[in-house]
């Protein structure tokens, strides 16, 4: 039965990307499926691409920063695309260009960023419009359903990623959905739909491993240290101090910048 390493949002941070993969290579898996949002970020984009280009074993879906490193002008772009951007080679780009937006890994597996059909949803949480101070919240399973939309049934696990939190659902029929948390970047805010903060509340570098049995899918969250100095050094040199506030609390600070 296949056991699958679940990484995504790893956003440019190398020296998070090498421990985790370190990690997993002793997690004795058999594929590893990356879900988006590879490069981007406020820390080491080439250091990222240059790993992930040499590693055949890990099968990948596009995130919604690659869409926009591919389809974005320049001027367009939030501070961590340009970043990217400035270094894709056109064989960078080319090879963004090839990935899917949504893999089947294994039977009745399914992969992508968001969800299924939009790489800008967040699956497992809903961004609300009431008073609250944070406008974010679980979503609920009618939600959930409602997103995944015409890949219930066919499918008995989904994984997602998007949202940088790491955690996971079994929904009424059984199936299960996995979103693995990130890799590289554990604190962000953004104002769409309403003003929100996503936040971990710890700096770990974070991974999950999913694997089927005769009973269905199971899933184990793992959440690890790294050199977190050598990241937040590398995001104050590319002048990220929210960034390196994030790497080093897994909260969002007070200096944000766009993603």
């Amino acid at each position: 039965m296949p056991r699958v390493a679940l990484i995504s949002d790893i956003h440019g941070n190398t020296p998070a990307l090498r421990t985790v993969l370190d990690a997993i290579g002793r997690d004795s898996v058999d594929l590893i499926v990356d879900l988006g949002d590879i490069a981007s970020g406020g820390v080491d984009p080439r250091g990222t691409l240059d790993v992930l280009r040499t590693r055949a074993d890990i099968r990948h879906v596009r995130g919604n920063h690659e869409r926009q490193l591919l389809t974005l002008p320049r001027e367009r772009m939030g501070a961590s695309d340009r970043l990217a951007s400035d270094q894709l080679t056109d064989s960078d780009r080319a090879w963004l260009s090839s990935l899917p937006t949504r893999l089947e890994f294994a039977p009745g597996a399914l992969a992508f960023h968001g969800a299924p059909d939009d790489d800008l949803c967040y699956l497992l949480e809903t961004v609300t419009d009431d008073d609250t101070a944070n406008h974010l919240r679980e979503a609920t399973d009618e939600e959930v359903v409602g997103r995944l939309g015409a890949s219930v049934g066919p499918y008995r696990l989904f994984a997602c990623g998007h949202t940088h939190l790491q955690r996971s659902r079994v929904l009424a029929d059984g199936s299960v959905v996995v979103n693995p948390g990130s890799v590289g970047w554990p604190a962000y805010e953004d104002d769409a739909p309403a003003p929100h903060r996503v936040e971990a509340g710890s700096p770990q570098a974070r991974y999950s491993i999913v694997e089927r049995s005769d009973d269905g899918w199971t899933v184990e969250h793992r959440a690890i240290d790294y050199d977190y100095d050598a990241a937040i050094a590398l995001a104050h040199r590319n002048s990220r101090p929210d960034v390196a506030h994030a790497l080093r609390t897994g909260l969002v600070g007070t200096q944000v910048l766009s993603a």
